[in-house]
């Protein structure tokens, strides 16, 4: 744990000059705007990143940047162009939007993060896994044997889950697992563990539209991200560990609450006690170097950066010291995140310039 770096939780106030971005973005430029933009250029032609599809960059509550590229494909019709109407898919930056809803039910009583899971297949007291608390969960340190790998034809359980014979239930794909550590004290990135804790959720809310309706009312309504459509299991469980497609500047909505503490136009949608958890470096993650603290990755870094990361990069970044906010949107390659990081922390120099 010594390890770990002491962070005092930090967030930005709202302007009272600036409108908050319910309906619409306000917009703005900075003093470096040129030298910003020529950045983000980066992004769409650095081949190291392969394909940058959107990028926004906003700081004092506008929106500095705000770029699109490549093609969308589908299933069921041609590829179209990715526009700022395009709902572009989330994978596991939904983790951190479930973070949210979960800290509701915390503000309300109907759930407490020391509290043993409340898990079916974890309900005999002589089962191993009924020490497994929601904290435990939250932060990854739950213990169970789930490896989470993204190469076809290498074992991996989050295939598996959402490709395959997990699919139809994936909370209990993941709840029938075994331990490999003890509960709470080790850290393992887990995808099947995000699901569990939706599963959770909707035993408290309900399932399929009535979980829908939740999040509706708790996140994406007060917000206006009015895009935002998430995917479910056919047991009526959100599958909050990958599925929820949005707009680029939906998603920085949600951005702009965890830099607000969880207030919106004068509410406070959730805790500033729960929000300060997302900034609170819990585990290292020995490979990429980065932290982990509940459901939301921590860097470490001088401005207080935390993000919620999705596959091939995908990114929230909260940057509070900076009053900032920087998506991407793409495909990169995850031996290349490094390249990733290295690119965001250009845009955050070039901002805190103006800060």
């Amino acid at each position: 744990m010594s390890e770990l770096p002491s962070i005092t939780a930090n967030y930005a106030p709202q302007s009272v000059d600036v409108p908050w971005p319910t309906e619409e973005w306000p917009r703005g430029t900075i003093e470096r705007q040129h030298e910003l933009e020529r950045v983000v250029d980066e992004a769409f032609s650095d081949d190291e990143l392969a394909v940058t599809n959107a990028v926004v960059v906003i700081q004092g509550g506008r929106v500095l940047v705000e770029r699109y590229g490549g093609v969308q494909e589908f299933f069921d019709r041609p590829a179209e162009p990715i526009t700022n109407e395009s709902q572009l898919l989330s994978w596991s930056m939904a983790k951190s939007m479930l973070h949210m809803v979960i800290g509701t039910l915390v503000d309300e009583g109907r759930l407490t993060p020391e509290q043993m899971a409340p898990v079916a297949e974890w309900s005999d007291p002589d089962d191993p896994r009924h020490a497994i608390r929601i904290c435990d969960l939250l932060a990854m340190r739950d213990g169970l044997d789930f490896v989470e790998a993204y190469v076809i034809g290498e074992r991996s359980h989050v295939i598996e889950m959402l490709f395959g014979e997990g699919k139809e239930d994936v909370a209990a794909y993941c709840a029938i697992r075994g331990l490999a550590h003890e509960p709470g004290t080790f850290f393992n990135y887990s995808s099947g563990t995000s699901n569990v804790l939706s599963r959770i959720v909707a035993d408290e809310v309900g399932r399929g539209d009535s979980y829908a309706a939740f999040l509706q009312q708790r996140l994406f309504a007060p917000l206006g991200m009015h895009s935002a459509v998430p995917s479910f299991d056919p047991t009526g469980v959100w599958i909050a560990s990958s599925y929820l497609h949005a707009t680029a500047l939906d998603f920085a909505k949600f951005g702009l609450l965890y830099l607000r503490g969880g207030e919106w136009d004068g509410r406070q949608l959730v805790a500033r006690g729960w929000t300060d958890t997302a900034q609170r470096a819990l585990s290292l993650d020995q490979e990429s170097g980065d932290f982990y603290s509940w459901q939301w990755w921590v860097t470490g870094d001088q401005y207080g950066t935390y993000w919620a990361s999705g596959y091939e990069g995908q990114m929230i970044s909260v940057v509070p010291s900076l009053d900032a906010l920087v998506l991407r949107f793409g495909h990169t390659p995850e031996d290349h995140y490094p390249v990733l990081d290295r690119w965001r922390s250009r845009v955050l120099s070039v901002l805190a310039e103006n800060s």
